[in-house]
């Protein structure tokens, strides 16, 4: 089960955010059975509240036998045509 765990957690992109513009993001750390947790980045701006994001993360982990846990968010700016992403802001 381990190794599976391990596999499925190797699969799982570390970072995952939209292109371009202002939205808000969460920080997840991603577990599976025996295996070694890794944090992960979610940032859409479809999300109204940073629970979305973790909502629907959490469903696409748990289809894969990964559980999660939120440690926070905030905001993202991202100017990809300057090269720059700025974090900043928080999630309660």
């Amino acid at each position: 089960a381990a190794v599976m765990a391990a596999e499925a957690l190797s699969r799982v992109p570390d970072v995952q955010i939209d292109g371009d513009g202002v939205f808000k993001y969460v920080l997840v750390r991603v577990r599976g059975a025996g295996a070694p947790a890794k944090d992960v980045v979610r940032g859409h701006g479809w999300a109204e509240y940073h629970a979305d994001l973790f909502e629907r993360t959490a469903e696409e982990l748990a289809r894969h036998g990964l559980s999660c846990e939120c440690l926070g968010g905030g905001r993202v700016s991202h100017r990809p045509e300057e090269r720059k992403i700025h974090v900043y802001g928080y999630s309660v």
